[in-house]
């Protein structure tokens, strides 16, 4: 007999669309073998030279006396080390002018952490029975928000005006006429570049969507896991912006560090303590890895050339092979859009009028040893379960090596026009 869950259970504890993603990849990938093309997940590359470097900083850190037991042996404050959160806001005054301090910065478990914990603090049910939500301005929008609700549904999405920017081109543009603030919203929030689409929300979508958080006294969230100054997984222009009405959260990940789960959370100086006293309770302190082995490449800058001369170019030059590849599989006939690749990880798939589902699309590929991730999980909080362009997207990742990218493009290619072919027959 099971015991029974609480709302917070039910929500947490009964399964999601990224928890069965994430075991459907693990038991495909060992029962293949090896043989499993990898392109649905967001695991960062490899790159030699960062892998280089956090080899160097271990060794560094071990040849310190006191340094590797400091890392491993101590407890820092639940806001995080203090030294290497005054290196953060030192970094950014001094790039960027941001009347920011210490006291300006959190540490959180991961940028998913961070999310959880702002997105429950903001949204969801208060004493007096409303029910406050995040406003989504854009989707698809990244999958490991969805269900990360203690509590009831707590996001409202807008459809984005598609804008058809090339002869298999598009690219997502916010619906400003579409965007209404109620008073059941609790903060506007988006991802810059987004995941999963590598869309790059322009510096004047930004300035709109801070100016209509400001207006109606609510904060606008920006997710820059991917974005600029670091790790700069970004092929366009875009400006790193924050205010006082801004919070501002990034993370190690990209960079190569997915395993030191930390997570930097930049805001009003009680919202830091509040990210403090959350994390306390549900964690006691954060991990002390991640900022042990960034602090000297922060506080001496380090982090921007190595963000803007090597993590850049190389996922750059990833994205522009993945595309060609998709332009020499999938036959020109075919109804194939790709978003426009301004960063992050991936590549995002339209086919418009596909006559299955993505779902089945998704079946048809695992069968083949090819992982993605069907794009109707990206599109939560539209109530409208007849678009059916939610049922028409794919995300790829290029990250993995060249040839399991190039075969597993290959093969979507291939049941893509199989499943057209059906239709019309």
């Amino acid at each position: 007999m099971n015991w029974e869950l609480s709302e917070f259970g039910r929500g947490l504890c009964s399964g999601s669309g990224i928890g069965e993603l994430m075991d459907d990849l693990g038991h495909a990938l060992a029962q293949g073998e090896g043989r499993v093309r990898m392109l649905g997940g967001g695991q960062p590359a490899h790159i030699p030279e960062m892998d280089a470097l956090w080899r160097q900083r271990m060794e560094e850190i071990i040849g310190q006396p006191g340094q590797l037991e400091h890392m491993l042996g101590n407890y820092e404050p639940p806001a995080g080390n203090m030294a290497f959160r005054a290196a953060i806001a030192r970094l950014f005054y001094r790039e960027f002018g941001w009347d920011i301090r210490a006291e300006n910065v959190g540490i959180t478990m991961g940028g998913q952490t961070a999310f959880f914990l702002l997105f429950n603090s903001l949204a969801g049910r208060f004493a007096d029975g409303r029910q406050k939500k995040i406003l989504l301005p854009l989707v698809p929008e990244y999958i490991g928000y969805a269900n990360q609700s203690s509590g009831g549904e707590i996001f409202r999405a807008v459809k984005p005006r598609i804008e058809e920017t090339g002869p298999h081109e598009f690219k997502y543009r916010v619906d400003f006429d579409a965007l209404e603030v109620t008073e059941e919203i609790a903060a506007i929030c988006v991802s810059r570049p987004t995941n999963p689409t590598g869309n790059v929300l322009t510096d004047n979508e930004i300035a709109k969507l801070a100016a209509l958080a400001e207006e109606n006294g609510i904060p606008l969230i920006i997710d820059n896991a991917y974005g600029a100054p670091f790790p700069n997984v970004i092929f366009t222009k875009a400006t790193p912006v924050w205010n006082e009405n801004i919070i501002l959260t990034l993370s190690l990940s990209k960079l190569g560090l997915p395993g030191t789960r930390t997570g930097i959370v930049i805001a009003r100086e009680h919202v830091i303590r509040s990210i403090s006293s959350m994390t306390s309770i549900v964690g006691l302190s954060n991990t002390n890895v991640g900022q042990a082995i960034m602090q000297p490449l922060v506080e001496s800058g380090e982090v921007l050339r190595l963000s803007q001369e090597v993590v850049k170019p190389f996922y750059e030059e990833k994205s522009r092979q993945a595309q060609a590849w998709v332009k020499e599989f999938f036959d020109d006939a075919l109804p194939y859009r790709v978003h426009r690749s301004e960063g992050a990880l991936f590549l995002w798939l339209w086919f418009e009028d596909l006559p299955i589902t993505v779902k089945e699309l998704y079946e048809r590929l695992k069968a083949r040893d090819v992982l993605v991730v069907p794009g109707h999980y990206f599109f939560f909080g539209v109530d409208d379960d007849d678009w059916r362009h939610r049922q028409e997207c794919i995300r790829v990742t290029y990250t993995m090596e060249e040839h399991v990218v190039r075969e597993g493009i290959q093969i979507i290619a291939e049941e893509v026009a199989r499943a057209y072919a059906e239709g019309a027959a």
